[in-house]
C-alpha cells in the first residue's frame, strides 16, 4: 500500500539515496528471474483481457514487456512523453511520507526485486512484477495519472493532520483493489487485482464479495484485509469520478470521520448501491 509494515521490509536498503531510490541495475537480473517474469506475465496476460478495463489493456499491449523484466529507463522515455510521470527504482516498501513525496512529484516507485518461484501465487510485499504489471500501464492514462498525483499531494497533507489511515483506505480500495463500470460490465483497474491470478476472476465473477458504488467517505472508514481476497470492492463510474473525488480539501472530511465507527471489511450499510457479478 503506502509502504508501512509491521516487520522488517524485504529488499536491500544499503545503497539507497536519501529519497529512498536506488539504481535498477537491470544487468544483475539472472536468466532464471527473467524466466520467472515470463511465467508470471503469461499467466496474467491470459486473464486480463477477460477482466481488466480497456484503458489498462491498451497500455499493457503497447508496453510489450512479456519477454523480460523491463528496463525502467526505456519505459520512462515513453511515459514522460505520455503523462509526465517517471518510474523510480526503490528497494522495497517506503515510509509513507517518502511514498507521498514521489507521487506528488509524478514519480512512481517500482520495487527492483522479484519474488521467488515458490511465491508464484502469493507474495506478502509488492515486488517488481506487482508494481510494473499492476500499476505502470495506467500511468499512461492522463486522468488516472492526475488522480495518483492528487493522491500523493493529499497524502502529504494527511500526514501532517494525522489522517494517514483514512487516506490509506482510499488507496487500498481504488489504486490497489478498485473496480470500474464499463460497457462490458464490471472490470478491474486496481493493481493488487490485476497482478493476482486468483483474485482477478474472483472480483468480477464470484457472487461472494460485495461490490459497492464508489463513496469516498464510506471508503475512508472501511477496514480491509491484506491476507485474503477482499470481501468488499468499490466500483467507480469512470476515472473522472476518482479525480473529482480528490479535488476538494479533505480536511473537513478528516474532521468529520475522526472518531467515527469503522465499517467491517464485509459489512453492508443500508441504502447502498450494490453491483452483481460480471459476465
Amino acid at each position: 500500500m503506502t509502504g508501512e509494515s509491521t516487520h522488517n521490509p524485504r529488499g536491500d536498503y544499503s545503497g539507497m539515496r536519501p529519497d529512498f531510490t536506488v539504481d535498477q541495475a537491470w544487468e544483475r537480473y539472472s536468466p532464471e528471474e527473467h524466466a520467472l517474469w515470463r511465467r508470471l506475465y503469461a499467466r496474467q496476460a491470459a486473464l486480463v483481457p477477460l477482466y481488466a478495463c480497456s484503458e489498462y489493456l491498451a497500455s499493457l499491449r503497447a508496453l510489450d514487456s512479456a519477454q523480460a523484466i523491463p528496463r525502467f529507463d526505456e519505459v520512462n522515455a515513453r511515459l514522460a512523453a505520455a503523462t509526465g510521470w517517471t518510474l523510480v527504482a526503490v528497494p522495497g516498501l517506503l515510509p509513507d511520507r517518502a511514498f507521498f513525496e514521489h507521487l506528488a512529484n509524478r514519480r512512481f516507485p517500482v520495487t527492483v526485486w522479484l519474488r521467488k518461484p515458490e511465491e508464484f501465487d502469493y507474495i506478502v510485499e509488492p515486488d517488481v512484477f506487482h508494481d510494473f504489471f499492476g500499476h505502470v500501464p495506467l500511468l499512461f492514462d492522463p486522468v488516472f495519472a492526475d488522480y495518483l498525483q492528487a493522491y500523493g499531494r493529499g497524502g502529504l497533507k494527511a500526514d501532517a493532520l494525522g489522517a494517514i489511515e483514512m487516506l490509506a483506505r482510499l488507496y487500498w480500495y481504488t489504486v490497489e483493489f478498485g473496480l470500474i463500470e464499463t460497457g462490458e460490465g464490471i472490470r478491474a483497474y486496481g493493481a493488487g487485482i490485476l497482478s493476482s491470478g486468483g483474485e482477478l476472476p474472483y472480483c468480477v465473477q464470484s457472487p461472494e464479495p460485495k461490490r459497492i458504488g464508489f463513496d469516498l467517505l464510506r471508503i475512508m472508514r472501511t477496514r480491509y484485509k491484506i491476507d485474503t481476497f477482499q470481501e468488499t470492492y468499490f466500483v467507480i463510474r469512470d476515472f473522472a469520478e476518482l479525480f473529482e473525488a480528490t479535488a476538494p480539501d479533505f480536511s473537513p472530511y478528516y474532521a468529520q470521520l475522526r472518531g467515527a465507527e469503522l465499517v467491517g471489511p464485509g459489512e453492508t450499510l443500508s441504502g447502498e448501491r450494490l453491483h452483481g457479478p460480471g459476465p
